[in-house]
């Protein structure tokens, strides 16, 4: 998962990238990068880490220009590497540079086409390269001196036709405009808004999430419209179009039950309210299962996210809702960390108890999602340590059983806990007295009910259902081989290589 904005302003927008770029580090804090435009040339800046680290007041001060890109990153499989921050830049045609949140599930055959007949040099394993190298080709073989909208909508087109996946994407082509285009799925998340400068005069904002654009005074227009592209020219002219030829608005129920802030209006649905549906529906499922005298005490959540969800259960079942857990802020995420013994030393690391709300209550601890389950049995054990009678463990979402493809860095499905384990199983697992699921059509409900127009979800964590139609157990085997621990235990950091290109490269590779 990451995150991505792009700015087509009249004064320079590096400002505005970084601050719209804080507002998105929940999507990715492995690292970040800028690129800006000015007289035809690009200054970059990217670097492992967060925001607030790779760029300093020297960097701000070279990334000149009143267009730019920006993206904040995790990995989505294996290591990370300065390498593979992007933005990413190509130098033929015209100067093109490219962030990218989602996956390309058909990279590696695209790869070699590219290659062989395209005749283009793809530097890095990352998928984004690959997207970047088939949008340039596309749009160099339309041969235009100067495109037009024309020929960057025929271009984003072509892409459509060649790639599979999830691709949210901001580009930036040099001295001609800002582009902005979603896959015909509508997988990831993008979103675009519009403010008007101290002269009248209108900018544009395209972002991962509305929390970047109002954050910053851009009043939302509208979400990007599965398969449709948006090119903001460089006479500041919006144009957009739909690309594809058979778009089905699909997006990742994922974003609502963990990604994306509360804040945020995704699809046209608040995830804050979706949250609270999951909560009131789940808290619904309990008393059906476990009865009015469910002997629960107090509704505890696992921060942050499960939040928005464990109050509104709480509220429902007419018990205490209380903060037991404090959280240390300075700590990654969990479920991607490599090692298992890494993840355990780092959920008591990020978390501590307060044990005056555990202490002789039966507990209830409320979570978005359980992946692994390793994280929920230290805290479990976490609870029972701190004087807790009997821990029950509800999760917001139903049981993960499948990986992600579409860009989420889920685990191999062998270690995945609900996979080819029951629900009481888990239970035993985990070490809960008792363990409840959301169900997957309360799910689905809880997000449509914001907009009814989207016929379905992309659950495919859940039921095993890829939208995209080109995921076989051939692609999970090779997916297992390359996510599981034994495999990132035994990869090492990668080489970083800088290509030599025509971009201004002082902000390329900072001295320190």
């Amino acid at each position: 998962m990451c995150g991505i904005v792009g700015i087509a302003g009249h004064a320079p927008v590096n400002q505005m990238l970084y601050d719209g770029l804080t507002m998105l580090q929940h999507r990715g804090q492995d690292a970040a990068g800028i690129v800006t435009c000015e007289d035809g040339r690009l200054f970059l800046r990217k670097e492992n880490g967060m925001v607030r680290d790779v760029f300093q007041t020297r960097h701000m001060m070279r990334l000149v220009g009143n267009f730019g890109i920006g993206h904040v990153r995790y990995p989505t499989a294996g290591t990370s590497s300065s390498a593979e921050a992007q933005p990413f830049y190509v130098n033929s045609p015209y100067g093109i540079t490219l962030a990218h949140n989602g996956n390309l599930t058909n990279a590696h055959e695209i790869s070699e086409n590219l290659f062989k007949s395209d005749l283009r040099h793809i530097n890095t394993d990352s998928d984004s390269e690959v997207l970047l190298n088939v949008f340039a080709h596309e749009l160099q073989a339309l041969g235009k001196e100067t495109p037009t909208e024309k020929e960057v909508f025929e271009a984003v087109r072509r892409v459509h036709e060649r790639c599979k996946g999830a691709y949210a994407v901001v580009a930036m082509i040099t001295g001609h405009g800002l582009l902005g285009f979603r896959d015909p799925n509508g997988i990831r998340p993008l979103i675009y808004g519009e403010r008007q400068d101290d002269q009248g005069r209108t900018e544009y904002m395209i972002a991962s999430e509305s929390v970047a654009l109002t954050s910053l005074g851009f009043r939302i227009v509208r979400d990007v419209l599965p398969g449709e592209a948006i090119y903001i020219d460089s006479d500041g002219v919006l144009h957009s179009q739909q690309c594809a030829a058979h778009p089905v608005y699909t997006p990742c129920i994922f974003e609502y039950v963990y990604f994306a802030r509360p804040d945020s209006t995704i699809d046209n649905i608040s995830v804050y309210k979706s949250r609270m549906r999951m909560g009131e529906k789940l808290a619904q499922k309990i008393i059906r299962e476990w009865g009015e005298n469910h002997g629960i005490d107090v509704v505890i959540p696992i921060p942050d996210t499960s939040r928005t969800a464990a109050l509104e259960l709480a509220n429902v079942l007419g018990v205490k809702y209380r903060e037991g857990f404090m959280k240390n802020r300075y700590i990654g995420r969990t479920f991607i960390m490599p090692g298992q013994q890494q993840r355990k030393k780092s959920v008591r690391q990020k978390l501590n108890p307060v044990e005056l709300e555990f202490r002789d209550k039966n507990v209830l601890l409320v979570d978005d999602s359980i992946v692994r389950g390793t994280t929920c049995h230290e805290i479990i054990q976490m609870a029972r340590e701190s004087g807790a009678r009997q821990v029950f463990f509800a999760s917001a979402a139903p049981p993960v059983m499948f990986p992600n493809v579409y860009g989420i860095d889920m685990p191999a499905k062998s270690e995945l806990i609900a996979s080819g384990h029951s629900v009481e199983e888990v239970r035993d697992i985990i070490g809960a007295d008792r363990l409840i699921y959301q169900d997957l059509e309360d799910l689905i409900a809880s997000a449509r009910e914001g907009n009814p127009g989207i016929e379905r979800f992309d659950c495919a964590v859940f039921d095993g259902h890829y939208v995209t139609g080109d995921i076989d157990d051939a692609y999970l085997a090779r997916l297992e081989q390359h996510r599981n621990d034994k495999a990132k235990a035994k990869s090492g950091p990668a080489m970083e290589i800088i290509a030599n290109t025509p971009v201004d490269m002082t902000g390329v590779k900072e001295e320190t």
